[in-house]
Order: C-alpha cells, then sequence, then structure tokens
C-alpha cells in the first residue's frame, strides 16, 4: 500500500510540476524537467541526507517512467481541458500528504531518531515544491503566510507518534495523510494563516 501511495504521490506531485509550467508557457521539455524536478526533488534530498543509496528513483526507474508519462499526458490534457483555477493548489495538498508520509516512514524504518524522522517527512514534503516554484519564478508556497509547512509538520508527528506509541492504532498512514489534507485544505478555502512577525514602531 505504502509503494502505491509513492507512486500516486509521485504522479500527483509530476502533475502539479506540469501545470506550474504550463502557466509559465514553457514547452514540452520545460514541463517534463519541471515534474521530474518537483516529483522526485523532495526524495532525492532525503535520501542524500540519510544516506539511503542508491537514491530512489535510481533503485527503481519506474518513477522517471511514470513522471515523464504524467507530465506529457497532462501537457497533452491541458491543450484541450482548461485545468481549474485551483487545481495547482488542490493537486500539491495531496503530494504534500502523500510524500510527507512517506518521507517520516523511511526515514523511521532507517532508524533515526524521531525528530529527525518528522525533519524528513516534511523536507520530503516540501521540497520538491520549493524547486518547482523557484524554477517556475514563484514565491514558494511554503514561504507564504498561508499555512502548508504546519500542514506537513503535524502530518508528520502524527504518523511517527502512532507508529512509535501506538502500534494498535491501524492504518497510520491515512490517519496522517487525513490530518495533512485536513489542514491544507482549510488554509486554501479559509485562507488560514499563521500569525505574521508585527512590524516595528516607527
Amino acid at each position: 500500500m505504502i509503494h502505491l501511495l509513492d507512486l500516486f504521490g509521485v504522479a500527483v506531485f509530476a502533475i502539479t510540476g506540469a501545470l506550474a509550467a504550463g502557466k509559465k508557457k514553457m514547452d514540452l521539455f520545460g514541463v517534463v524537467v519541471l515534474a521530474l524536478a518537483t516529483a522526485l526533488g523532495g526524495g532525492t534530498l532525503r535520501d542524500v541526507i540519510l544516506g539511503a543509496y542508491p537514491v530512489f528513483w535510481i533503485a527503481d526507474p519506474t518513477y522517471i517512467f511514470l513522471c515523464t508519462a504524467t507530465a506529457v499526458s497532462t501537457f497533452v490534457t491541458a491543450r484541450f481541458l482548461k485545468p481549474p483555477d485551483k487545481a495547482l493548489k488542490f493537486a500539491d495538498a495531496f503530494g504534500l500528504a502523500i510524500f510527507t508520509v512517506i518521507g517520516t516512514k523511511k526515514a523511521i524504518f532507517l532508524g533515526v531518531p524521531d525528530s529527525i524522522a518528522v525533519i524528513m517527512g516534511v523536507m520530503t514534503g516540501v521540497a520538491g515544491g520549493i524547486i518547482r516554484d523557484v524554477l517556475s519564478g514563484e514565491i514558494p508556497l511554503v514561504l507564504k503566510a498561508e499555512i502548508y509547512a504546519t500542514a506537513s509538520l503535524c502530518g508528520a508527528v502524527t504518523f511517527a507518534v502512532l507508529i512509535r506509541h501506538f502500534p494498535f492504532v491501524p492504518l497510520p498512514a491515512p490517519a496522517a495523510i487525513t490530518v495533512i489534507l485536513a489542514l491544507r485544505m482549510a488554509a486554501i478555502h479559509w485562507k488560514l494563516s499563521l500569525p505574521v512577525f508585527p512590524p516595528g514602531k516607527k
């Protein structure tokens, strides 16, 4: 199930990369490159930091083929059907949720402390989106006021706590994914954000 979720997350993040490239009027090559960077960037950084070699997409080239096929499909489909205005944000929310849980799980199974596993989960969830936004000339979502990385952090903590302290709870991954999706969707719908640093008095 986790492997299937991982593949689904890769496909979803590849779609967000392709849609972001489309907004910037990139050609097919640019669409594929941005999709690959978005879908594989976070996991690659995680594996390099954890010393998990070979990196996941080198060990299993299925990820490369899936990203490329998804990017091309999105490119072709978008020429006939205009994606909804919030398609990128909603697709990104699913990718964020799945990748956060996958990253946290992999780190825990590699034997790192829970705090490091949570950081790796958040990194896996947000790094690909940061790369996508930087390459497409946008301010990364993680740096905007709207709740984003916080949702990832809450999901990573939820998964780590359930795995370590409540092993009798069934399906910890879907539970953590639900937490992230609920927070992220609420933030999108109601424009929720954390308090910002108060400006200094003049």
